[in-house]
């Protein structure tokens, strides 16, 4: 593992497993989260290969399986990979740090037709790793490929530079929204879910 991310210095000790027992409790109740999975899932082609980049508790991959998609996760948190693993069997789940991606030594080389990064992942990334995080999902990535990115717009990545390392990453923006819903962007949205197209040639 690289550098500390924010993840692990900007939370509280424990912060792990109360998001663990958080989601639980939510999908107990009933609650609706699966929109970022609907929204990946009208994207791509019936049983798309698709990484979940900084998957969590895997319940956004887990969402993209039950649509019959081929799933692999990576999250640098063991506590949340090990509860992914057990709430939701059927993807592949890694832990590994996004900034240092390469899942060829871990008997993934095939490339991805889709990635999804939702949960302020690349908010949560260590300072100064976000334009490698993008390099090396693009890396994973193939020509035409599609990669959605979620993330609240006052976590401190301002979107100019994010659009900036998108494109130093070797992507173009193809769309943005103000939710995963597709609510239309406007400047003074406090969230924003951007479709990043990696070109076919």
């Amino acid at each position: 593992m690289g550098k500390p991310t924010r993840w692990e210095t900007d939370t509280e000790p424990g912060h792990s497993q109360w998001y663990i027992e958080r989601f639980r409790r939510l999908a107990a109740e009933g609650a609706d989260l699966t929109g970022e999975a609907r929204l990946l899932d009208a994207m791509v082609p019936p049983g798309a290969r698709i990484l979940d980049a900084g998957c969590g508790t895997g319940r956004v991959g887990a969402a993209l399986a039950a649509r019959g998609h081929r799933v692999v996760g990576v999250d640098a948190d063991p506590a949340l990979i090990e509860a992914a693993r057990a709430d939701h069997p059927g993807p592949r789940w890694l832990v590994g740090d996004l900034a240092e991606l390469d899942l060829t030594p871990q008997g993934e080389p095939e490339p991805f037709d889709a990635v999804v990064c939702a949960g302020n992942v690349l908010a949560f990334v260590a300072p100064g790793t976000e334009r490698a995080v993008l390099a090396r999902i693009a890396a994973h990535v193939r020509p035409d490929g599609i990669v959605v990115v979620g993330f609240g717009t006052d976590r401190g990545y301002p979107l100019t530079d994010f659009d900036a390392d998108a494109v130093a990453a070797g992507f173009r923006l193809e769309h943005r929204f103000a939710t995963w819903d597709l609510r239309p962007w406007r400047d003074d949205a406090g969230f924003a879910v951007t479709a990043l197209r990696k070109p076919a040639h």
